[in-house]
């Protein structure tokens, strides 16, 4: 075995393990933020919060439990990209670069986004230094974090777009890739123009919602299916590598 099959098996096996482990972390990441129910804006069930915010203690540490899931979920994210870029045929790698970009930009936003809010905001309250604070909270509807969501999930949804050409329209379980990867970018899109003509820029944590709930999905969806591709991959390789053999006997 020369030292591109090597470098392929290593491929492989990176997207086959990172695929599983990012359909399993994506749901306990759901499963986690589902218990967090926002205890303000749209969707509060009752006992609103309202600015500025200052009985968010009384949901700690519950309401953060998903974020520390969540970042190894966009660390997961970044090598299945990465893994898919290595078996993109040579003409499709431009979109695959492109897609592994953006999901660059994803995960930078969502990551500092996630660590900002479970590292400063909580301390913050606990000491009462809140001058400023209830713009960085996960609770305010128009913060920062939530506005940073929504840009990275939409950056999620664009590296979805351009990795899906990486995957072959003659097969089936690829072309059901490529459809499912072309999906979040389409509803993205129309969840922001819906809720920015419905509300305005008064859209509170609406469209975030949305954003995250399509890219989450598509993440458990996809996972199961590259695991599925990546294993065949495998086998494959098995099959030539025992064929070799044979042959040279």
């Amino acid at each position: 075995m020369n030292s591109g099959d090597y470098r392929q098996n290593n491929v492989i096996q990176t997207g086959f393990y990172s695929s599983i482990i990012l359909t399993v972390i994506t749901l306990i990441t759901f499963i986690a933020a589902m218990t967090a129910i926002p205890p303000s804006g749209p969707y509060c069930p009752a006992n609103c919060m309202e600015y500025p915010f200052s009985d968010s203690l009384t949901y700690y540490p519950r309401d953060y439990y998903w974020m520390y899931f969540a970042i190894f979920q966009i660390i997961t994210f970044i090598i299945l990209m990465i893994s898919v870029y290595f078996i993109t045929p040579p003409e499709k790698k431009i979109y695959s670069f492109i897609g592994i970009t953006f999901a660059m930009i994803a995960s930078t936003v969502l990551l500092a986004d996630y660590f900002i809010q479970f590292a400063v905001v909580p301390i913050s309250f606990i000491k009462r230094e809140t001058d400023g604070i209830a713009l960085l909270s996960q609770y305010n509807g128009h913060g920062i974090f939530i506005a940073l969501e929504e840009l990275g999930y939409f950056m999620m949804s664009l590296a979805f777009l351009f990795i899906a050409p990486a995957f072959l329209w003659r097969i089936r379980l690829e072309r059901a890739i490529r459809w499912i990867l072309t999906l979040p970018i389409v509803v993205t899109i129309f969840a922001f123009v819906f809720y920015s003509i419905k509300y305005g820029i008064d859209r509170s944590y609406r469209f975030e919602v949305a954003a995250i709930t399509v890219n989450w999905l598509t993440l458990i969806i996809i996972g199961i299916l590259e695991g599925i591709f990546f294993h065949r991959k495998k086998k494959m390789k098995i099959l030539r590598f025992e064929l070799n053999i044979k042959n040279q006997f």
